[in-house]
């Protein structure tokens, strides 16, 4: 199998390389700029899968689609929250959030070879998909968050939370009174429900809120360390392969 991988991080390219071969696929070809990909197309033959990152330095990554004809199939790769991925579903398209986890690509390489008698590329309404990315404000997000504390209720307003975190498979609100409290979700599953003008999912363990960061440090291995107000039980760093868009998302 020769698949293509289209990713502007190039770090996070090689990355995804070298775990794919270990899977017995062979990367054909690295393309990390919409530009690079369309000229790409117009003079190479198809590959038989294209992993895809939804952002590139140049523009979404749907422009290649609008200039030249694509005929494979494709795995998204994204830091896009589930929100905007339930497109993704309803079209049958695969998709990996960064930074990729082994099982997952395993389980999406899985599904895609289960599909090769079918012998066709994924349907795909890019349009729908566009319109989701490019207005995540036209979403309604929630406010407030109902936690149970004893017998009682207890209502938390979504700005009072200063961090999502995930912890011995719980998911809990970080709050400015000091406090945690077990949520009856998961942190996936917030992404969604979240303002992502306010919130982001700076690691697979914590979503921060942006208006109650204190400092922001530079940590080991080009990562960086996030300080809140009140919450300090644990370390929050922002995992390498999201630095980037963490800094664009701060401005």
């Amino acid at each position: 199998m020769k698949a293509l991988i289209i990713e502007d991080e190039k770090p996070a390219a090689r990355r995804l390389a070298r775990m794919l071969e270990t899977e017995q696929v062979n990367v054909s070809h690295q393309l990390h700029s919409v530009e690079e990909a369309i000229g790409w197309f117009r003079t190479n033959p198809h590959p038989d899968l294209i992993f895809l990152d939804i952002q590139l330095s140049d523009g979404l990554s749907f422009e290649i689609f609008d200039a030249v004809p694509v005929k494979s199939p494709i795995i998204f790769t994204t830091a896009y929250d589930e929100y905007a991925l339930q497109a993704f579903k309803l079209n049958s398209v695969d998709y990996l959030l960064k930074p990729i986890d082994e099982a997952e690509l395993q389980a999406a390489l899985k599904k895609y070879r289960e599909r090769l008698p079918e012998a066709r590329p994924l349907s795909v309404d890019f349009e729908d998909i566009r319109r989701l990315l490019v207005n995540p404000l036209e979403r309604e997000y929630k406010k407030r968050f109902t936690v149970r504390v004893g017998q009682h209720l207890k209502i938390l307003a979504a700005d009072e939370v200063e961090c999502f975190y995930s912890e011995n498979k719980g998911t809990y609100a970080a709050t400015t009174e000091g406090r945690s409290y077990l949520l009856d979700t998961t942190l996936e599953q917030l992404e969604g429900e979240l303002s992502p003008e306010v919130f982001f999912r700076v690691s697979r363990k914590f979503a921060v809120n942006v208006n109650h960061i204190k400092d922001i440090v530079a940590y080991s291995n080009s990562r960086l360390k996030i300080k809140l107000q009140r919450f300090a039980e644990q370390e929050i760093i922002v995992a390498r392969e999201r630095v980037k868009d963490f800094k664009l998302w701060l401005e």
